[in-house]
């Protein structure tokens, strides 16, 4: 479904990513694990389109999108959930979950979204500014969805969120994907969330990926070893 081959990222003359190859299969979650400044953000911007790609290839069904702007990436199936969230303080939730919307036709919020984040139907006319971390994480998971992606990419969705919070996030997404079809690709740091979250384990340490791993047969003391400092 979506295949990244060979990449290649840099920061002006330093290079991040170095030569990063996975799939991700229709319907699976996998997790990219690692320390802070390992490369996981400038991955999952690069695959969305935020970063260029120096060398490399991203394939989504099979069609090349590396050199295509992040709108036309969106449209094509992939939406990214930014580290810190990133709402519109000023607009209601409602009006953040439908700015999501131009390339998928809604006109109003589906459904399902808010049987899924009910506290989101409950504070639709509430300033996004005015939700807890939580409810900011799940206002930012809505506003992705609502463009009825093929892959949902997330990037970092435990930062600044309670516990409770965190397993409640990571059991709805698994629901979610299996009855709106859709794959996800989380970068994180906390092995719980990405236990409770991920069929398939990718650590990356300084731009390459290390080593990969089913959950079912997950070494969790070896993952760990890549998170401390």
């Amino acid at each position: 479904m979506l295949d990244i081959s060979r990449l290649y990222v840099s920061y002006g003359e330093s290079q991040v990513i170095r030569d990063i190859s996975f799939t991700v299969r229709a319907h699976e979650s996998v997790a990219i694990m690692g320390r802070n400044g390992m490369g996981k953000t400038t991955l999952l911007k690069s695959m969305i389109g935020l970063l260029p790609v120096h060398a490399g290839e991203i394939r989504l069904d099979g069609r090349a999108i590396s050199g295509l702007p992040s709108y036309r990436r969106v449209q094509h199936g992939l939406a990214y959930v930014p580290q810190g969230r990133m709402v519109f303080p000023f607009l209601t939730v409602e009006q953040n979950i439908l700015s999501g919307a131009e390339h998928s036709g809604h006109r109003e919020v589906p459904d399902y979204i808010y049987r899924f984040f009910p506290v989101l139907k409950d504070m639709k006319h509430r300033n996004a500014g005015n939700l807890s971390g939580g409810q900011q994480q799940m206002l930012a998971i809505a506003r992705a969805l609502i463009s009825d992606p093929k892959v949902l990419i997330l990037d970092e969705p435990t930062e600044g969120i309670q516990p409770s919070i965190i397993k409640e996030i990571a059991q709805t997404l698994n629901v979610l994907r299996q009855e709106r079809g859709f794959a996800v690709v989380v970068s994180e740091q906390v092995l719980s969330f990405a236990l409770d979250l991920a069929d398939r384990f990718l650590v990356i340490d300084r731009g390459c990926i290390v080593h990969e791993e089913l959950r079912a047969n997950l070494d969790q003391e070896k993952v760990k070893t890549f998170l401390t400092v």
